[in-house]
C-alpha cells in the first residue's frame, strides 16, 4: 500500500474508533442502548437514573415473576437474546448454566465485590459465575413479639423444641388459635419451607451425587416433614394450611392471627411494620432460625442479573449490572421497594442508619444462608420442587403418610433425573 493510502487508513480508523465528539469522557458507553428484563415492582425512575449517570439508554421491561422464565427459555432455545440483562433466579442456575446460555462474569466483577456478596456462590455453575445477585432473599424466623409478651415468653427460641414449646404456650393462653404459619398448598413456598426445616434439622437434601438423603426416619428431611405434620395435628398450624400459599400466610401474620412465620422473608419486615398495611406494625421482628442443636442455619434464595451470551451489548449490560448492585443504588432500591441488598457492607450501612429493621439479626443470619444445593442447583430442580410440594400437600390433607410422602418425592426425583 502506498504511503498516502496508509495515512488515509489511519485517519479512517481513528474516526471509526474514537469516541463521538459529544461523548463525556466519564461516560464511555454513552449513546448505547440496552434492554433489561426484570420482575414487576422495580423502583420508579430506575432506568432514568442509570441513563443520567452513564448515558446508556435502558428499555426496562418488567413482567410478573412467574412469566419470566418461560419467556427466557423460549428466546434462549431459539438462540436469541430475550434482553441484554435478565432476571436470573437461584433455582435456574443449574439449567441455564448447563445450557451455556449466560456469559461467565469471572474477572469482570472484582473479587472484593464477589466476597461482599455472600449469595454470589449460589450463581456459580461448574465453577463459573453466571450472575450478579441484586435481590437478597434468605430465611429467618419472623415473630410477633407482642404475642410472645402476652404469653409471658421472654426468650426467643433457639431450638426447634423451644419453638414448639413457645407455640403451645401462645395457643394455650389464647393469644393465637394457630400460632405457626406455614403454607402447605401445592406451591413453591411449601417446598422452600421444608428445605429450610431440613437444614434446621442438620441435614441436606442430597449427597454429592444427588442421591436423596431424606427417605429414612432418622434423616433430617424426614424429621422436617414429620415436624410439620405433627404441628398441624396438634393444632399449632391452621387446618386450612393445605390451601394456603405464602401470600396467605403473610396476610394472616399481618392480621395478627399468626405469631410465628417459620420461613420468614427479611424483605417483608418493612411491610409488616407499616401501620397502613399491617395490624401488627411495630411488633414484627426477625429471629435467628432455630435448629435442632441451637446453632442457627439458613439458606439463600436470591435473584441475580445475568447477561445472555447472545446479547450484543455485553459491555453496557455489565455496566448496568454493576450499577444496579452498587451500594447507593441498592440502598435506594431498599428504601423504595424493600428489596434487600446483597452486599453485606450495604446491610451494615442500612443498619447503622436505622433503616434496616432487625438489621443486627439479619447480618448474623447472612453468613449462614448458604446454597440450598452445595453441589449446584440441578437442571431438574423444577420437577423436584413440584414433587415436594405435591407430596407435602397430600400428607397435610391426610391422604398419605410422611413415609409415603418422602418415598413419592424420591421416586419422582428419580424420574426427573432420567429425563
Amino acid at each position: 500500500m502506498k504511503p498516502q493510502g496508509l495515512r488515509a487508513l489511519a485517519i479512517f480508523s481513528a474516526v471509526m474508533f474514537a469516541p463521538p465528539a459529544w461523548a463525556d469522557a466519564a461516560k464511555p458507553l454513552a449513546g448505547q442502548s440496552i434492554t433489561v428484563l426484570l420482575p414487576s415492582g422495580q423502583r420508579p425512575g430506575l432506568a432514568e437514573d442509570f441513563e443520567n449517570e452513564t448515558g446508556i439508554h435502558v428499555d426496562l421491561q418488567t413482567m410478573v415473576w412467574d412469566d419470566i422464565r418461560p419467556r427466557l427459555v423460549t428466546a434462549l432455545l431459539a438462540g436469541t437474546a430475550p434482553a441484554d440483562v435478565t432476571e436470573l433466579d437461584w433455582s435456574w442456575t443449574g439449567q441455564f448454566g448447563a445450557a451455556g446460555w449466560y456469559a461467565p462474569l469471572d474477572g469482570l466483577v472484582d473479587e472484593a465485590t464477589v466476597k461482599d456478596m455472600a449469595a454470589s456462590s449460589i450463581f456459580r455453575y461448574d465453577g463459573k459465575l453466571i450472575g450478579i445477585p441484586y435481590s437478597n432473599d434468605f430465611r429467618v424466623l419472623i415473630v410477633n413479639k407482642d404475642h410472645f409478651a402476652k404469653a409471658g415468653i421472654t426468650t426467643m427460641p433457639k431450638t426447634l423444641d423451644e419453638l414448639l414449646a413457645a407455640a403451645k404456650i401462645i395457643k394455650d393462653k389464647g393469644v393465637a388459635a394457630y400460632p405457626i404459619g406455614i403454607p402447605m398448598s401445592a406451591t413453591e413456598a411449601t417446598s422452600t419451607t421444608w428445605y429450610l426445616l431440613t437444614k434446621a434439622f442438620g441435614g441436606e437434601l442430597f449427597d454429592k451425587d444427588f442421591k436423596p438423603l431424606f427417605t429414612t426416619p432418622d434423616s433430617a428431611g424426614f424429621k422436617a416433614l414429620a415436624f410439620e405434620i405433627d404441628a398441624l395435628k396438634q393444632g399449632l398450624i391452621s387446618p386450612t394450611a393445605p390451601g394456603l400459599t405464602d401470600l396467605n400466610v403473610h396476610q394472616l401474620f399481618m392480621d395478627g392471627q399468626v405469631s410465628i412465620e417459620i420461613s420468614g422473608e427479611p424483605g417483608r419486615l418493612s411491610t409488616y411494620n407499616d401501620p397502613a398495611k399491617s395490624k401488627v406494625a411495630g411488633n414484627a421482628v426477625a429471629v435467628l432460625i432455630p435448629t435442632a442443636t441451637g446453632e442457627t442455619r439458613s439458606y439463600g434464595l436470591p435473584e441475580a442479573l445475568g447477561i445472555p451470551v447472545t446479547s450484543e451489548h455485553k459491555e453496557a449490560a455489565l455496566a448496568f449490572a454493576k450499577w444496579m448492585t452498587s451500594q447507593q443504588v441498592s440502598m435506594n432500591n431498599y428504601v423504595a421497594t424493600a428489596m434487600l441488598p446483597t452486599r453485606t457492607s450495604t446491610l451494615e450501612a442500612l443498619t447503622r442508619d436505622g433503616k434496616l429493621m432487625s438489621g443486627d439479626v439479619l447480618i448474623k443470619q447472612v453468613p449462614t444462608a448458604g446454597a440450598l444445593f452445595p453441589q449446584g442447583t440441578p437442571v431438574w430442580y423444577p420437577q423436584f420442587s413440584a414433587a415436594v410440594n405435591n407430596a407435602i400437600n397430600q400428607a397435610a390433607k391426610g391422604q398419605i403418610s410422611v413415609q409415603d410422602a418422602v418415598k413419592q418425592i424420591a421416586d419422582e426425583t428419580a424420574k426427573a433425573t432420567q429425563q
